[in-house]
């Protein structure tokens, strides 16, 4: 699994419109083949930074969304931030939830 984050400042008079934009961006990414999820959060501590996270089954899935005529928009909108965007890849190996809280908690006992 490969998870993307892209945290965008945005300027306050463009915010509202920026995050129209980035929710209509999301769920046609969702759409595409490759792809678990796409969220849009706004930060409550920084309320100017939107952050744009979806999830990918694979590298290459992320590879062939990334050279889309669409990521290409996706790109524009990037640079309507007030500073550039911070860009994150995270190459999952392993994904683990609750099982883990679990077997810590007993190992303790």
């Amino acid at each position: 699994m490969v998870i993307s984050i892209v945290d965008i400042n945005a300027a306050s008079e463009k915010r509202d419109e920026l995050r129209r934009a980035l929710l209509s961006f999301a769920g046609p990414a969702e759409a595409e083949q490759g792809c678990t999820s796409c969220h849009l959060y706004q930060d409550v501590s920084y309320p100017s930074v939107l952050r744009f996270e979806s999830r990918w089954k694979t590298e290459s899935d992320l590879f062939r969304h990334i050279r889309s005529d669409a990521y290409k928009k996706f790109l524009t909108l990037m640079e309507l931030g007030a500073e550039p965007p911070v860009i994150e890849f995270y190459t999952v190996s392993e994904l683990r939830g609750l099982d883990l809280i679990m077997a810590t908690r007993e190992q303790s006992d």
